[in-house]
């Protein structure tokens, strides 16, 4: 059976992980409605910025809907703005920005630095088979702590970013600090499509 899988379509690169989502099997849809989160297998939060987001799920009344639905199981992928969207608790962040907090764990913002400083680096991602991952990192956060639950499943290789926390996966919840949907590797959204099918 195909799976569902929704991109939050508020704020950010909603198209390119709609497009990597399909590729990877999915019926890719954006989601803005309570109505539209309804009909989902699993949810995607996308890059963009965590602020902004933060403010539009209210105004488009998510909140509730979709901490009801982790709440519930539903499998969510948070890749940049979405892992900080995702985190219990956000350094650097705006006073006023709340999360869904259903990852335990505490993330910087903007740990990399600023759009100038974004850059690349080759990440390997325990449950994805083949090469390193080539990942993008943008304004990126980075994980400075877990809690007992959290498996670590990424971290960068070198540079002077080396062991970083990139990636995790609470149940079935997951979280990068970069983009896949901006490489065309799609291994991380077969991932995520094969976690909303069997969950």
């Amino acid at each position: 059976m195909v799976s569902v899988i929704g991109v939050l379509a508020l704020q950010g690169d909603v198209r390119e992980h709609v497009a990597a989502l399909t590729a990877a099997g999915a019926d890719a849809r954006p989601v803005r409605r309570p109505g539209e989160l309804d009909a989902v297998d699993g949810l995607v939060i996308p890059g963009g910025e965590s602020t902004t987001i933060s403010k539009l799920v209210d105004i488009f009344e998510m909140r509730e809907p979709i901490d009801k639905r982790i709440a519930d199981g539903m499998p969510v992928y948070g890749s940049c703005a979405g892992m900080i969207m995702l985190a219990t608790e956000v350094l650097d962040g705006r006073a006023d920005q709340r999360g869904f907090a259903g990852i335990d764990m505490t993330v910087r913002r903007n740990a990399f630095g600023r759009q100038v400083d974004s850059f690349e680096a080759p990440v390997e991602i325990t449950g994805v088979a083949g090469d390193p991952f080539h990942a993008v990192f943008i304004r990126a956060p980075w994980v400075e702590r877990v809690g007992p639950a959290v498996e670590v499943i990424g971290t960068v290789s070198g540079g002077p970013a080396a062991e970083r926390i990139v990636a995790v996966r609470q149940g079935n919840l997951l979280a990068t600090s970069f983009h896949p949907e901006l490489t065309g590797d799609l291994r991380l959204h077969a991932y995520f499509v094969e976690l909303a099918r069997t969950a």
